[in-house]
């Protein structure tokens, strides 16, 4: 009789294991397509955002942000890149005025508000001035932060204009205080914020520029 109970026992939990077995392939698979369609979801919908919210990017969301951004992958693992993260007002709005006196014609865009597209949070990227990789580097890094801000609800958009404006005269106690390595050059901005409005539509993509080779 306590032969025929064990074996009965051992039976069910076996039943019972490969059930859940089961069950724990199926979740998985299903998770994997959830996080597919996720992923792709991102990337498809995430568009240049050019207006945004007075509000700066919660300082936890901007570490998540950055820590995705530190993840991309660099040409033997050397990270090259420096991120400093700007979210203050007065140093914005310093910079604004430079860039406005530089160029008068900025203040005439509509709701202008600051030189980082009424940004609040802006991401300084910089890489070695020496570095046969550092800009494809920092290029896929800024791409990590911007998809991983998107999935949060944060707009983003790169700004190749404010280089010039960092690296001037006017600008340089900004500079400094970026406080970057020796032997960096600024890259790129990227403003970050909540977006203000609806996101723009997509302007259509040429598909014929990426094909098979055969």
């Amino acid at each position: 009789m306590r032969a025929l109970l064990k074996t009965t026992l051992c039976s069910a939990v076996a039943v019972a294991m490969v059930g859940c077995a089961n069950i724990n392939e199926s979740t998985t698979v299903n998770v994997e397509k959830s996080n597919e369609k996720a992923v792709v979801e991102t990337i498809m919908t995430r568009r240049s955002v050019r207006d945004y919210k007075d509000e700066a990017v919660d300082r936890e969301q901007m570490a998540k942000v950055i820590e995705c951004g530190i993840y991309a992958p660099s040409a033997m693992n050397k990270q090259t890149w420096a991120v400093r993260v700007v979210d203050d007002k007065a140093f914005l709005d310093g910079v604004t005025e430079i860039a406005v006196k530089q160029n008068p014609k900025l203040k005439e865009q509509a709701n202008f508000r600051n030189f980082f597209r009424n940004a609040p949070t802006v991401a300084f990227i910089a890489c070695p001035e020496e570095s046969y990789s550092g800009e494809y580097d920092c290029g896929l890094l800024s791409e990590n932060m911007m998809l991983s801000a998107w999935s949060m609800g944060i707009g983003s958009c790169c700004l190749g204009s404010v280089v010039p404006v960092m690296n001037s005269e006017e600008a340089k106690p900004y500079m400094e205080r970026l406080n970057l390595p020796e032997g960096y050059k600024l890259l790129v901005a990227i403003a970050f914020g909540y977006p203000a409005g609806e996101a723009p539509v997509a302007p259509e993509r040429d598909a014929s520029k990426a094909y098979y080779v055969e």
